[in-house]
């Protein structure tokens, strides 16, 4: 049986209508996971759920064990999952309280673990493998994902580049400049190496981008935490209904 897992971003709990059966404690070969796993239902589908900055969101987005995390969920049986992040919009289309279901990214990231081929996934050296990654995002989710948002009547963005930054910091107004011009749409902090990590363990993976402000230079003012918390309640509210649709209609 197939089993989704969630991982929740900045503004996104487990789902307060989540029956939780139990939560595991998941060792992995390269420490621990942001947390224990909850093993749970949700509209009536069996599915995990983790928290990427942990349970008292005490991990920023640069020290998260993203190699942990995805391994953690493996281990507990998910096939598939499906990441929620909260990130600024760059393209005009893309402004706070937008969905967007991502197509491709850019890493900007440095000094993260980025692989489990390192010394190979038996913790052995073995001839380095090179994972094709020509489309990051699993085609295959990301349609059952727009599906559902069809479905339920829920407007989302199709496709879209990530820019993934290093953080914790916001980026500049000169960055976000220069990320337009390499081609990217939205930016956040932790699309990367969380996608590459899924694609080597041969998870489906996919991202529900929720825009919670506009990037540096794209609107008047500086960015408030007060602002982002405004924009990340009512996108966060639309996840919730995204994931009713898929799991309720089983798509």
């Amino acid at each position: 049986m197939s089993i989704l897992a969630i991982i929740g971003g900045t503004g996104f709990d487990a789902p307060g209508i989540l029956h939780v059966d139990k939560h595991e404690l998941v060792n992995t070969p390269f420490g621990e996971p942001s947390g224990p796993v909850t093993r749970g239902s949700l509209f009536g589908q069996e599915i995990l759920f983790l928290p990427r900055h942990g349970y008292s969101h005490n991990l920023p987005p640069h020290q998260v064990n993203y190699r942990a995390n995805l391994w953690a969920l493996r281990e507990a049986g998910a096939d598939s999952v499906l990441a929620v992040a909260a990130v600024g919009g760059i393209r005009a289309d893309m402004g706070p309280g937008r969905l967007i279901i991502p197509d491709q990214i850019i890493d900007y990231t440095w000094g993260r673990s980025g692989t489990f081929f390192e010394r190979g996934l038996d913790g052995k050296s073995e001839p380095v493998t090179h994972i094709d990654f020509t489309a990051p995002y699993c085609e295959e989710l990301r349609q059952r994902l727009l599906k559902a948002a069809f479905a339920g009547n829920i407007s989302v963005v199709d496709g879209g580049t990530y820019a993934a930054t290093q953080g914790p910091r916001l980026e500049t107004a000169a960055e976000i400049e220069r990320l337009e011009r390499d081609g990217c749409h939205l930016v956040g902090m932790t699309g990367m190496p969380e996608a590459a990590l899924a694609r080597e363990l041969k998870l489906d993976y996919a991202c529900c981008a929720v825009v919670a402000n506009w990037a540096a230079g794209k609107s008047d003012g500086i960015i408030t935490m007060a602002d982002i918390e405004k924009n990340l309640k009512g996108g966060m509210q639309q996840v919730s209904e995204l994931l009713e649709s898929l799991l309720s209609f089983n798509l």
